[in-house]
């Protein structure tokens, strides 16, 4: 995904117009937080000798079908054990609309009942 800028920023925006959230940057790094936990790793906003460009999502259902994306695998340090998946910013990536599905999917199973139900009276 040579224009892995655009799909990461359109990932935040739509990130940060779910109810309640808002960006932290611990670690240096771009995160995603719903009632002060963490829905969407986004990494930093240039890629590193020790970062390549991903992102990562808590899935239940899309699971199995993100960790199908060439260079997904499950999250480092221990996340992946509790449905944590890091899908790459690469060519082989979904298109940016199942990506943002999943960041929603995420955002769904962190955050609080009552903004699950607020995101809902908003969409039609």
């Amino acid at each position: 995904m040579s224009q892995w800028h655009e799909t990461r920023e359109r990932l935040r925006e739509y990130a940060l117009g779910l109810p309640g959230a808002y960006e932290e940057f611990p670690w240096g790094e771009s995160v995603v937080k719903v009632n002060k936990k963490i829905f969407v790793f986004l990494g930093p906003d240039e890629e590193t000798e020790k970062w390549q460009p991903k992102f990562s999502v808590k899935l239940r259902e899309s699971n199995g079908h993100a960790l199908n994306v060439p260079g997904a695998a499950p999250t480092g340090h221990g996340l992946g054990r509790a449905g944590w998946v890091t899908v790459p910013f690469s060519d082989d990536a979904p298109d940016a609309d199942l990506l943002c599905e999943w960041v929603e999917e995420s955002y769904r199973i962190v955050a609080p009942k009552r903004l699950v139900a607020e995101l809902d009276t908003q969409r039609p």
